[in-house]
């Protein structure tokens, strides 16, 4: 039988690390390649990819899960540790515009977004601890 090892720290920390890098990576591009969130050679009214617009129905019911989404997201967020939450607030600095990369106003929104959910889930968290 082999004897037990710890792990090497250093090692998890990197490999977590190396993980969120190839997370986030997909993100630094989202908007399209040109200001204004559109990509090349398309056009604001034109379907991408032959996928129809969203009709108004949808876009209802999309933003009404988004909004139940953001609130599990938070009741979460109120229930992790310290270092979790800074951990969020870590990404969200992370996929913020960087020198040398092109700033998208949806990427910078996101970000500023997350940290908001984490001030949002300090504010549940106070409730819960009077």
């Amino acid at each position: 039988m082999m004897p037990f090892q710890m792990p090497d720290l250093n090692t998890t920390a990197q490999n977590a690390a190396h993980s969120r890098h190839l997370a986030i990576s997909k993100w630094e591009n989202e908007g399209g390649t040109v200001l204004g969130g559109r990509r090349e050679g398309s056009n604001n009214g034109a379907t991408l990819c032959g996928v129809p617009a969203l009709t108004d129905t949808e876009l209802v019911q999309l933003r009404v899960r988004v909004i139940a989404l953001e609130n599990a997201v938070i009741s979460l967020l109120a229930q992790c540790s310290d270092r979790q939450l800074d951990l969020v607030r870590q990404m969200a600095a992370y996929i913020s515009p960087r020198p040398g990369f092109t700033c998208h106003p949806l990427t910078v929104r996101a970000a500023a977004q997350m940290v908001h959910l984490v001030a949002r889930a300090g504010h549940c968290q106070d409730l819960q601890h009077p």
